[in-house]
Order: structure tokens, then sequence, then C-alpha cells
């Protein structure tokens, strides 16, 4: 912000003095901060409307989020250690939240400008310091919005230039001198002087980068190329990495790590349950019509309803993903994994009540063959293990390990080998994404006690909820080798 006469903010020196502004470090501005939201939360308590630090996070309550809280209340710099997809990123720009709505620096834009937001009290670069004693209480003043003292920069490819800077050869033609400041150009780190800046995957940091990084962390200083320039840089620096390449022996100099005030250690859901409102959370627009322009809205033309085994087929793929000896679990499998998947799930079976004039629209399992457009390239798999598969076939096996363990949890035993019985005896049902919900009770006719144990899923009588039941029991039947499935041309079949 350039111009704060309208928001009634002061614009020069004296008038901040008389203000009754106070300089205050970023560390010390968080936990100020921090500790008046706090003091909200303990009002709050008695009311049961108590106001999340962290605004959509969510299973951290008891876990992530005090282990942060502790790490801005100790003025530490933080590393968030974790999986893909555990929320890394979001906590780490979610800590803006706690700076000051708007901070002032002094304005040298009169005199070219400067990379640095100069603390108007404490200017920390000579041609700084000159221009307040230039001016003194007539030194101008901008704001800098609490949006902009964030940044954040991918560790791969990184170089020292873009984090610390590197002397510019043209104000040396110029006749600058290379120890002078004038002769540095800043990367985003002395940039951020009075902000937060983050760098994500730590352990893919050039060594050289790394040792930049451990300098600032150490003096808070910028020094370039060994050439005694220094000045004290205030600021709160994050990284983000995996605990496998972060833990392997020469990724990250020990001299950094030491110098990490505190490392907070993520994790993936604890329960389903948690594991479905994060991604509902995430994948749908919100009912109010909030800002999450990109979500599935479950209601309009063509509505949605998701039943509830649906749900728990999607988070448990992304489970039992990660426990599967097919997957990588050094690499993690993503919330995005769910999310993605049950977008895909909202969208096929949307896209079947458009064609058909169905509505209500409500997934199958028929919906999750097309999970594989937006599975792939979710998963790494273990190319060192004795299981060579596809990536396809890998997914096939974790769809069928996690219908089993839904369809287990809905569906008694009881009747299943007499359903069985009847397949064996060369019956087949052909069901699909794109066969009228209507159709499904002529489709089991020939085995009737299908739909009785659909009806232990889901006793609704809306004939497209009974449709993803039906589905739901010969899946689970089929995933708990009973009997066999085949597909072909979009058309998925049941027989022994």
């Amino acid at each position: 912000m350039t111009d704060a006469s309208s928001d009634g903010l002061p614009r020069t020196l004296g008038a901040l003095r008389v203000s009754g502004w106070v300089s205050r470090s970023v560390k010390n501005e968080l936990r100020e901060n921090l500790i008046k939201a706090l003091e909200r939360q303990a009002l709050q308590r008695s009311s049961g409307q108590v106001e999340a630090l962290f605004p959509g996070v969510m299973g951290y309550d008891d876990t992530v989020i005090p282990a942060i809280v502790n790490a801005v209340l100790a003025g530490h710099d933080m590393l968030f250690l974790g999986e893909k997809g555990q929320g890394k990123s979001r906590l780490m720009r979610m800590l803006g939240r706690f700076l000051d709505q708007w901070l002032p620096y002094v304005d040298m834009s009169t005199v070219g400008g400067s990379p640095i937001h100069e603390d108007p009290t404490r200017p920390i670069t000579q041609r700084g310091r000159a221009f307040v004693a230039q001016h003194g209480d007539a030194t101008p003043i901008a704001w800098w919005a609490r949006a902009d003292r964030y940044a954040e920069r991918l560790a791969p490819g990184t170089k020292f230039a873009d984090v610390i800077g590197e002397i510019d050869p043209a104000r040396l033609m110029s006749g600058v001198s290379m120890s002078a400041e004038e002769s540095i150009a800043f990367g985003l780190v002395p940039r951020l002087h009075r902000g937060i800046f983050a760098i994500n995957e730590l352990p893919d940091l050039d060594d050289l980068v790394q040792v930049g990084l451990f300098n600032i962390l150490e003096e808070r200083d910028v020094q370039v190329r060994g050439l005694p320039v220094r000045f004290d840089v205030d600021v709160l620096v994050l990284f983000s990495a995996n605990p496998t390449t972060y833990n392997r022996s020469g990724k990250v100099i020990p001299q950094l790590k030491d110098r990490i005030g505190s490392t907070i250690q993520t994790h993936y859901p604890r329960q389903r349950d948690m594991g479905i409102s994060i991604m509902e959370q995430e994948a749908l627009t919100p009912a109010s019509g909030g800002a999450k322009a990109d979500g599935m809205d479950l209601g309009g033309a063509y509505p949605l309803i998701v039943p509830r085994f649906m749900k728990e087929i999607i988070e448990e793929m992304a489970t039992v993903a990660r426990v599967s000896k097919y997957v990588d679990h050094a690499s993690g499998v993503s919330a995005r994994f769910s999310i993605s998947n049950y977008r895909t799930m909202l969208a096929s079976a949307r896209r079947r009540g458009v064609l058909l004039g169905e509505r209500p629209s409500v997934p199958r399992i028929s919906d999750l063959a097309h999970a594989r457009a937006s599975s792939t390239g979710k998963l790494e798999l273990d190319l060192l293990s004795s299981h060579q598969l596809s990536e396809g076939q890998a997914l096939d096996a974790i769809m069928a390990e996690a219908i089993k363990r839904v369809f287990g949890e809905y569906v008694t035993r009881h009747g299943l080998d007499e359903i069985a019985g009847v397949f064996a005896k060369g019956v087949r049902l052909e069901v699909g994404d794109m066969v009228p919900s209507a159709a499904y009770e002529k489709i089991v006719s020939r085995v009737p006690k299908v739909w009785d144990k659909a009806l232990e899923a889901n006793a609704a009588t809306d004939p497209a909820v009974r449709a993803s039941c039906v589905e739901f029991v010969l899946a689970g039947m089929w995933a708990s080798d009973l009997i066999s499935r085949a597909e072909k041309h979009g058309r998925v079949s049941f027989e022994t």
C-alpha cells in the first residue's frame, strides 16, 4: 500500500511516533498476536464457539497445532516434516495470519526506491539510515500489507542469488565498490526483511544455499561471496521436508539442522471419518457459496446424493494405498489422491444425470472406473519390490481391497454364499455407469437376494440410491472372491 491517507494511517515518521506505534521483531509480532488469539479462544470456550487458529485445517488440534503454537511462542524458526499431502505448505502460509495487518516502512520511492522494507525507527542499510537521518520526522512512510510479507520457494533449481543475493556487475561498472551494500542485488530473504520466508523440500537445496541460510539462522545477517557486506535481517525462516530425504545422510548439512528451532511433525488423518471431512471440505463448494470457486456443487440443476459407503470407499483407497506393498511408502499418498478421486466420481455421476435425465444422480462403484484418470501420477510405485504391477493394476488392487473392507462393515456374511451359488449356475449380471437406475431392479431380478443385501447397505427407496447399493453388493462380493468380474466397453459384468 502506497497511499494510506484514506485509511488514517500515519504518512510521516513524526506522525508514526505520535500514533504510539512500537517497532517489534517479526517473531515478537507473531508471538504477541498469537497470544491475543489464544486469549480470545479462552474467552470463547464458555460459549462453545471457539475461533480456529488455523481455519480449515482439520485433524491436527491435538498434535500439530500445539507444536506450532509452542514454536511461535518460543521464537523458533521451524521445519515442517511430513509426507506429501499433509498440509505443510498450507500451515506455513497460514502463519502469516498472525502478522499485523499493516506494517510501516520507509518510503524511498522519491530516490529510486529500496528493495528492503526498512523499519522507520531501525533501518538496517546504510542508505536507509542516511535517508532517515536526512529527513528526520518528515521521513515519508508507506505501509506493507500482511499478505505481501510472506514468500516461499521450491528448493529444486534454487540458486544462491535467488535466496540470498549476488554482486551486480552493472553496479560495479558504475563505480560502486564490491564491499558496498549498493553492489548487491538482493535475493528473496533480505527482501523479506520483517516478514516470513519458506523453502519447500529443503533436502533438495544446494549446499551453498544451505550454508547461506545457516548464516541467516545463526547470525541473522547476509553475506554475499564472503565479502564483509553485512546487515541484520529480521525474518522468520520456515522449511518443509519429507522425512525419508531429510534424514538421509548428506542431504541437509548438520549445522543447518542444528539451528532449526522446532520440527513440526505432520501426519495423515488418523480416522477415516476425519479423512472424509477433509476430502469433502477440499472437494466441495461450501453450501454458503464460499470462496472455493473450483469445488464441486452437490446441488444445482443436476443434484447429487452421495451414499456414505461411497465416501468411505474413496477415503479407504488412500488408506490402503499408504500401506500397499505396491506403493513406495517413502513417498506417501497425498490427500489430493482422495480429493481428486472424489471429484471424478461425482463428475461421472453428474454426467449420467445429464445424459439420462436422472435427478438426483447417485455415484456408483462403476463410476470409480474413471478414478484411474485422477489417480495416475499421485502414486509412486515401489519399483524395488517383487510385485511388478503397472500403475493401473496397482490401482485396481487398491480399489478392490478398499471395497472389501467397507463392504464387510455394511453387509453381513450371512446369505452371501447363497447368492454366490446362484451365480455359479451361470447367472450373469451386467451393470455400468451409463445404465439407467430404473433398470437395476430388473437386472437383479434373476438374483433377488442381491436386492435384499442392497437394503442392508441402505434402505432408501430412490431408484438411483438402490442402483448404487446393488453395485456395492456386487463389487463387495467380487472383492471378497465370491464372484468374478469382467469389464468391457464401459460395462461391468459379474458372474462366477
